[in-house]
């Protein structure tokens, strides 16, 4: 985050309650960074081709006119969580995903709401947060549930690229907000390994080795962030869905072991876009 801390954090506004939770938390996170803010709406454009296309301009107005409300509401709703915060807004045309994939190049934290206006969970995470998570130049947070106070940051780890990126996003988070980290690594090959004859003693001592090593960097560089390793027997998305109840943030890679940058999100980044119960951050590899 050092890197990426005076970079602004940018969030979607839809006029949704979603998107105002998404807006609050965004406000809170820019403070922590000492950050600017950017509330950005996007609007689509009736295609040229759709039938009496040149005859729906007043309804492109409405569009545009109430894309100026949500982000008025929104800023009133940024002031109001942290005054001090300067925020800038945004109204653009295109498509919504393409607008904030774009815009992530510039950014150091992308946040969404979990639904979209209308409450429909699958249109917002299925067509927008899923690409743009894929997609996107920088993190990015997709705001489930109601945010916790207090409670650890918790990260999963598999030693790839983007779990590396993952843990000093997580550390970084932590360091923060003063929270303790809870560091996960689901041990997989725990059913191969006993085929081959390998205790699950053993097993359990081997993932505990690398998890150490994988997260020595991060822990040389925030000494004051109490770290709790936990090597679990169970798959990652379910060892990670336990371990975000009460947690403040959940953190993932974009990809896990075996993974290609731009090809699908991760299965586990996925399941808990769609079903963790806090705020999850989705970390892609460094570049």
């Amino acid at each position: 985050m050092s890197d990426t801390r005076d970079l602004p954090v940018l969030v979607g506004v839809d006029g949704s309650d979603s998107a105002t939770r998404a807006v609050r938390w965004a406000a809170r996170e820019a403070a922590r960074r000492g950050a600017p803010l950017v509330l950005v709406s996007v609007w689509t454009p009736v295609p040229p081709g759709v039938p009496h296309a040149a005859t729906l301009g007043p309804y492109e107005d409405g569009l545009i006119e109430q894309g100026r409300q949500w982000l008025a509401d929104a800023a009133a709703a940024a002031a109001q969580e942290a005054p001090d915060v300067p925020a800038g807004t945004r109204l653009a045309s295109g498509s919504v995903a393409g607008q904030l994939v774009g815009r992530s190049a510039a950014a150091g934290l992308v946040v969404l709401g979990s639904r979209g206006l209308g409450g429909f969970t699958g249109l917002l995470v299925g067509s927008i947060a899923v690409a743009v998570a894929t997609h996107g130049h920088c993190p990015v947070v997709v705001v489930r549930g109601t945010p916790a106070q207090e409670g650890p940051v918790v990260v999963g780890v598999d030693g790839s690229p983007t779990s590396q990126a993952a843990i000093r996003f997580a550390f970084d988070a932590a360091a923060l907000r003063d929270a303790p980290l809870v560091a996960v690594h689901a041990w997989r090959d725990a059913s191969a390994a006993a085929r081959h004859g390998v205790q699950d003693q053993r097993v359990q001592e081997h993932g505990a080795e690398a998890l150490e090593r994988w997260l020595a960097d991060a822990r040389a560089d925030h000494p004051e962030v109490r770290v709790e390793r936990v090597v679990a027997p169970d798959g990652p998305t379910a060892s990670l869905l336990d371990r975000a109840e009460g947690a403040r943030l959940v953190v993932v890679g974009s990809r896990g072991r075996g993974g290609f940058r731009g090809l699908l999100l991760g299965s586990t980044s996925q399941a808990l876009i769609y079903h963790a119960p806090c705020p999850v951050a989705v970390v892609p590899p460094a570049e």
